[in-house]
């Protein structure tokens, strides 16, 4: 069995997130992963993971330093298909699509996948409430029509060829980074508060963000939801151990939209986002603290 832990800031939902990615891919491409959040020692907080045969937080981290990405588009859609750059797209029918048809290009999902044929989909923005009865959590917007999945391309180019080595603490790695999912809010701001906006100084200023976080919170997305309480305030849950044994991921999902610790043992903390509006299409996290657990 592999093991390993990667330190994570609980007051950081996109790191959060990305801890749950880490289980989500692992399981994917190892099998048998399990994870919990570990904040019983002196070194800070650890989210340790394990999988079936091999050291889950490197195999993920080579999959992500090797990926490719495809967009799906709706077969017979009069969506427009073309993206700039080297992502690939294709059309899959209708009744395999893992949602209603999307409204427009940007909501596309994307398609990870490796020379070994491992195959990750990230499709958590084109949600419905009305359908799918999941909130899309999409904090990106107004990006000249964007897809998810070019933010996705854009991520990875960033890490290729740096991420294997930052297995030691994968959510440090940063890059010069002009847009992205809006997970981590060490990269965002809110002009009002910042006194100016970034994107008027485009040729003296550019946002260092952390893609890796924004890839794996993509991915930790994909079977577990945040609670929304509306749409600029939510709370989120974590599941902390008790010894060495660790979570499957269906406790881990349940954990992070849960109120009350999914089960009666489990060691839970329980944080509020508040959210707030750069513009008229997006939205970014710019505060967050750690609420009473309810018993």
């Amino acid at each position: 069995m592999g093991c390993s832990s990667v330190p994570v800031d609980l007051l950081n939902p996109g790191q959060v997130f990305a801890c749950l990615g880490f289980v989500e891919a692992a399981d994917i491409l190892i099998g048998e992963a399990r994870g919990g959040f570990d904040w019983t020692g002196d070194g800070g907080v650890q989210f340790r993971v394990t999988a079936a045969s091999e050291d889950p937080v490197a195999r993920v981290l080579r999959f992500i330093d090797e990926a490719k990405v495809t967009a799906w588009t709706p077969a017979g859609s009069s969506l427009d298909t073309r993206e700039k750059g080297e992502l690939d797209t294709g059309q899959r029918d209708l009744y395999e699509y893992p949602f209603p048809k999307p409204g427009s290009p940007a909501t596309r999902p994307a398609q990870l996948y490796d020379a070994a044929g491992k195959v990750i989909v990230i499709d958590y923005w084109g949600d419905q409430a009305q359908q799918t009865r999941r909130d899309n959590v999409k904090f990106w917007g107004g990006s000249r029509g964007k897809s998810g999945a070019a933010f996705t391309l854009d991520a990875l180019d960033l890490v290729r060829g740096r991420v294997q080595d930052h297995a030691d603490d994968p959510f440090a790695l940063t890059a010069e980074q002009s847009g992205s999912f809006r997970f981590d809010w060490r990269r965002d701001y809110v002009p009002i508060d910042a006194g100016f906006s970034p994107n008027k100084h485009k040729n003296n200023i550019t946002m260092q963000g952390y893609p890796v976080v924004e890839l794996l919170a993509a991915i930790g997305l994909t079977h577990a939801r945040a609670l929304r309480h509306d749409k600029l305030r939510y709370s989120y849950g974590v599941a902390g151990i008790v010894g060495p044994a660790l979570y499957d991921p269906i406790f881990l999902r349940a954990a992070l939209g849960a109120q009350h610790p999914p089960l009666p043992a489990m060691p839970f903390k329980r944080f509020a986002m508040r959210l707030a509006k750069p513009d008229t299409h997006a939205r970014c996290i710019v505060d967050v603290i750690e609420e009473n657990t309810p018993s």
